[in-house]
């Protein structure tokens, strides 16, 4: 489904003299993404995984390489139609909700359907209302986002991610600022989602949140260390603990 090959990142300074020296953050990166896969990049801080998956998911241009999406090219795309098969394609949830003060938790949920203009307004509608019954936050529909807990507010984020059917999640820290039990939830959510054949990508610094994934990328200097598949079954924790204090 996506295939990443030998995408390096740079960027430079505003300064005249910063802007004659290129910071190095990805270096000749390589893997693949199946339809249906759930990838945790882990790695210590620093380290690119952020730069990666905006890399990957278009957010971001690569200076080297190449990203495709079903065969087709990211990095060839104006910035036109990248946003559009962002909009259409992707979902998005980072660590702190990017919603609209200004807006309801509904409101900030349908807004990526009636931009994408792909269905009509009540279907939309319709899909951010099962969609947030599913979560179990049906009853914070005309809530104002500082009304809510992080992880109610994480949660429609997910929802909001997925308003659009997209077909893969892109995640950055999901769970970076919930407590224990909200971590548990969304965590809980996304193993569904992808049991459902939902396409995961997600970046983390929590041994809860690789777990649940099938393969885990581990970065170190803007490159890939180490590859492993978690397979079912057996002591995954110690599996993935000890590969992790290998690798």
């Amino acid at each position: 489904m996506i295939k990443v090959e030998q995408i390096s990142k740079s960027f430079k300074g505003n300064s005249p003299v910063d802007s004659a020296i290129a910071t190095s953050v990805l270096n000749g990166v390589s893997f693949e993404i199946a339809r249906g896969d759930f990838v945790a990049v882990m790695g210590p801080s620093g380290s690119g995984k952020s730069t990666l998956l905006y890399s990957v998911s278009g957010m971001d241009r690569v200076t080297e390489g190449q990203v495709w999406f079903d065969g087709v090219s990211l990095s060839e795309m104006n910035e036109q139609s990248l946003s559009g098969f962002r909009l259409n394609k992707m979902g998005f949830v980072f660590q702190n909700a990017q919603m609209l003060k200004n807006l309801s938790i509904f409101d900030n949920l349908i807004l990526p359907g009636l931009v994408a203009k792909k269905e009509k307004p009540q279907v939309i509608r319709k899909r951010a209302k099962d969609l947030m019954k599913r979560m179990d936050i049906d009853g914070l529909c005309g809530r104002d986002i500082r009304e809510v807990s992080g992880g109610q507010l994480q949660r429609a984020s997910i929802c909001r991610a997925m308003i659009n059917n997209p077909e893969v999640l892109f995640l950055d820290e999901p769970t970076g600022a919930l407590n224990s039990e909200a971590t548990d939830q969304v965590l809980d959510i996304l193993e569904d989602l992808n049991g459902e054949g939902m396409t995961i990508m997600t970046v983390t610094h929590d041994l809860r949140v690789a777990l649940r994934a099938k393969k885990v990328i581990y970065l170190r200097d803007g490159a890939i260390a180490g590859e492993k598949e978690l397979t079912a079954g057996g002591n995954r924790e110690q599996a993935l603990d000890d590969w992790l204090k290998g690798v």
